[in-house]
Order: structure tokens, then sequence, then C-alpha cells
């Protein structure tokens, strides 16, 4: 079967696709790459070898994936500036001998028209990996519904409005979980080489819509609020959120940047974000859970969420 290395294994994503593929018995295979080693040390003791590496030290990356077959490439956080980390990545995966890389990438990355900042991170890291020599799988997720229900929702929630740059574009957003459980079927299963994945939700929706589906099931009205970019940018730099992504910096538990938020509902906006696909189902044989079911699942702290203080 042979072994797989996964960069920032210590990351949310990282750390569900361990656990999935620890459930499948394949602790034994798995090569977990992180900047911080002392984080996954519970996994040694899982059965897995935990490996220091750091996308800006591209020294260190080859004797972190020597020895891999396969390489979970989970692209970085740092919006704008990943390319450089990438591409030291994919070198020494392909210096080692690693066969198949897999990444994940990003939705309605093809149209250069994109206004969204992500495309050109994720576009051309996709073109250093198909010219590495090693077999490939793109990931292309969509926007995590997790990242607006569960991450941003309790903010708009006490603020009692969805404010947004996305007019009435539409998105099918997409479960994290949803995302990790396709990639754990591409890293065990076979025929996937050469092939591109949308992984999508299971609607297009608005984010008026949305907030409608917020409102009905929370019982809190919530209305989407548009407005311009300029209004967008202003409204982040009123809460102190950085133009330009920031390392390990979070405002509101959040590690955001607005060059790459804002670009990224004007995106939606202007319908470039407007694809939905089965590949979840597919897949993993279950079909892309929805944005509902998401805010179903978290209703209690999202109302919570929108109680005055000392409620």
């Amino acid at each position: 079967m042979g072994k797989i290395v996964i960069t920032g294994a210590s990351g949310n994503y990282g750390r569900g696709l361990t656990d999935r593929l620890i459930a499948a018995g394949r602790a034994a295979d798995l090569i977990l790459i992180t900047r911080s080693p002392a984080k996954l040390a519970a996994r040694e003791a899982q059965g897995c070898t935990v490996r220091y590496g750091d996308f800006d030290l591209p020294e260190t990356l080859a004797a972190a994936v020597a020895g891999a077959d396969q390489m979970m490439l989970i692209s970085g956080t740092r919006v704008g500036a990943r390319i450089a980390q990438h591409k030291a990545a994919i070198d020494a995966a392909a210096g080692a001998g690693v066969r198949h890389i897999v990444y994940t990438s990003f939705i309605g990355i093809d149209d250069p028209a994109n206004p969204a900042e992500v495309r050109h991170d994720h576009i051309e890291t996709e073109r250093l990996i198909k010219a590495s020599g090693c077999a490939w799988t793109m990931l292309r997720d969509a926007h995590y519904a997790d990242a607006m229900i569960v991450m941003a929702g309790p903010g708009m929630m006490a603020g009692r409005q969805w404010v947004s740059n996305s007019g009435d574009g539409r998105e099918a957003m997409v479960w994290r979980d949803d995302c990790i459980d396709s990639a754990c079927a591409v890293l065990t299963g076979t025929g996937h080489e050469g092939r591109t994945y949308d992984i999508t939700g299971p609607e297009l929706q608005s984010f008026t819509q949305v907030a409608a589906i917020l409102s009905e099931v929370t019982g809190v009205a919530i209305p989407h609020v548009a407005v311009d970019d300029a209004a967008q940018y202003a409204i982040f730099d009123a809460m102190g959120i950085p133009r330009r992504p920031v390392d390990d910096q979070a405002i509101g538990g959040i590690p955001w940047n607005s060059d790459d938020m804002v670009t990224f509902g004007q995106a939606i906006r202007e319908g470039f974000l407007a694809i939905q696909s089965d590949d979840v189902a597919r897949l993993t044989g279950h079909p892309a859970r929805s944005v509902r079911q998401m805010i179903e699942n978290h209703a209690d702290s999202l109302r919570a969420a929108a109680q005055p203080a000392g409620a």
C-alpha cells in the first residue's frame, strides 16, 4: 500500500485526515510533517511517524518526505505567499521518489478572470505538481461551510446581520469533513491519478438564502446586508483584520486577512464560484452534507451568540 506523507498534519484538515486513515488501519503507513512535532506527540503513540518539516525551510523537507509513496499536500494558510512553500514540498516529493501527489486546491480557478486572490496560488501550484513528474490528483474544495457558519456565524448572530460584498452570487459551500472524507477515499483507493474533482456542497445558494436559513433555524432574524468592496474593506479594517496575511495571527479566533476575503466575495458576486458537483458522493459513497444541516447542528451555540451579554 505504501507510505503516505501528510503536510500540515497538525492543522484541522491534517488532524481529521489522520484520524480517518488511522481508523482505516493505516497508522503505520503515515508520515506526519509539522513545524511543531510536539503538537503531534500523541500520534507517535498511535503508531504514526512524526517528522519536523517547514515549508519555509526547503532543506528540511527532503528527509521529512523520505520513503513516502504518496503525498497529501495540504495548502498553506498564507494566502498570496504559498507558491514558494508548495514548490519546496513538491520538489522534495519529486526528489524523494514520491509517486503520487494529492493537493487541496480550490474551485473555479481555471478562468483567469476569477478575481479571488487564492486563484493564483492554486493554479500555479497545480501547474508545478503537473510538471513534477509525479502522478497527481487535484481536490478542488469549495468554500468551507464551517468557516461561515461555525467560525464567522457567532459574530453575525451577535451583530444581528450578515454583511458581505457577495451580492446575489451563489456558491455550494462544503463541509470540511466532506473534503477530508474525499481525500481519504483518494489516498486509499485506486484510479484517481490524473483526475480533478470539484468537492462541493449539494446546492448552490446565495448568502441571502443562507441567512434566511440561519434566521429560520435559530429563530433570530439575520438579514443579509449587501455592501460594495470598499465598504467591506472598511468593516474589516475597523475590526483590526490585516489586509495581507500574518502568520499565527487571529482576530476573533479566525486567521483571516481582508484582501483574501474581499476578492473572495467579489468572485462569488461575479459568478466564478457557482460550481456544484456530485464528486463527494462519487468518492465517499455518501452525499455531501448541506449548509442547513450544519446550521441545525450548531443552532444552540449560534442562538446563544445572539443573546445580550448577561442574558
